[in-house]
């Protein structure tokens, strides 16, 4: 069984870098360079760090943050970004949800 939360990606303004978890490298590629431009984007537009996280029933968390007096980091325009993408990319992170609840937690999958 896996812990409370299992990080998918993530991305930082700070150090330039990206990262996918290596329990994911299993994607397929154009699922992963999308993920990457997504994080890459939101860190180059907003600041500070993005992870997408899944939490223990399998849902896709965006966690952001920022250091700690960090003035270019936008605080509203993160919030709005994340809107923006949960709205934009809800196919891509429904089916990682999915993806993550068959074969992480070992669900059954049911099309509705």
């Amino acid at each position: 069984m896996y812990q409370e939360e299992v990080v998918l990606c993530g991305a930082s303004a700070y150090q330039k870098k990206y990262y996918l978890s290596e329990d994911f490298e299993g994607l397929p590629q154009g699922i992963k360079d999308e993920l990457k431009i997504m994080c890459v984007l939101y860190t180059e537009d907003i600041g500070g760090t993005l992870e997408l996280i899944f939490d223990e029933e399998g849902n896709l968390q965006f966690r952001t943050d920022a250091e700690e007096g960090d003035l270019l980091y936008d605080d509203i325009g993160s919030v709005l970004k994340v809107k923006q993408l949960q709205r934009d990319k809800r196919e891509l992170l429904e089916s990682l949800e999915m993806y993550f609840k068959v074969f992480f937690l070992g669900e059954d999958f049911e099309e509705e």
